[in-house]
């Protein structure tokens, strides 16, 4: 009897990256198991910092760089009072240089964003293969580490449709511009360190978080159980260093 023949398993058709972005929210196993054939990340990382642009031009606008700077220095009690013991020249000129210093620093963040993605997807990859063993490749999973920031443009869209439809800036801080999570409620001058541990609870974070970790087990052979742990982990290391950040500088 002849060998019944061997039918190759077929491989699902290549994404377009319009087809990525969309499946990034709607079926994101289908764009972190593309990212296998092509680790291209270009595309949501120039939308993040078109977005960004827009953002910050709409802060300058309806904010203004100098009510940001005062709106922080709430948030920062030893700092505010370092600046209101100057004379007031030096307080004025204090102000306006880090007014300068914050429109420079938020005009240029995704810059910024992308050195800092590049050194989670190096953390990401040490713990990977040496914690897990998992066969995994540097540049993919930096394109992981972009497709599953996607979410956060949504809350800097949701940021940018309160500040034009006239939500007053008394308190707005870029760090925490919408309320997406419980601490945007709380006064981080009167409880910083609940402030820290609160904000952490934002729902785009969790979000970014919960994509990570399906991407990395779309792109190795590490459980999704192991994956998770990688990622919450990290997480919570971050989250516990800026609880001690702001015990220390409150």
């Amino acid at each position: 009897m002849a060998a019944a023949a061997v039918v190759p398993p077929q491989e699902p058709a290549p994404l377009s990256e319009a087809q990525r972005l969309l499946d990034t929210f709607i079926a994101p196993s289908k764009t972190f198991a593309d990212l296998r054939r092509s680790a291209n990340w270009w595309a949501p990382f120039l939308i993040s910092l078109v977005v960004s642009l827009i953002f910050v031009s709409v802060v300058d606008q309806k904010v203004g760089f100098r009510k940001v700077v005062e709106n922080q220095l709430r948030a920062q009690p030893k700092q505010a009072e370092r600046i209101e013991r100057l004379p007031a020249d030096q307080r004025e000129k204090a102000m306006q240089q880090q007014a300068g210093i914050t429109k420079w620093i938020s005009y240029g963040f995704t810059l910024i964003l992308l050195a800092w993605y590049a050194i989670v997807a190096l953390v990401l990859l040490a713990t990977l293969k040496f914690g897990a063993s998992a066969e995994v490749k540097y540049k993919t999973l930096f394109a992981v580490v972009i497709y599953a920031s996607l979410p956060g443009i949504l809350k800097v869209l949701l940021a940018i449709l309160s500040l034009v439809a006239g939500v007053s800036g008394d308190a707005f801080t870029f760090q925490n511009p919408v309320a997406t999570n419980p601490g945007y409620f709380i006064d981080p001058a009167s409880s910083p360190v609940l402030y820290s541990l609160l904000t952490s609870v934002d729902v785009f974070t969790i979000w970014t978080l919960v994509l990570g970790a399906i991407g990395i087990t779309c792109i190795s052979k590490v459980k999704t159980g192991t994956a998770f742990a990688v990622v919450f982990g990290w997480f919570g290391v971050l989250v516990l260093i800026g609880v001690g950040f702001a015990a220390a500088f409150s």
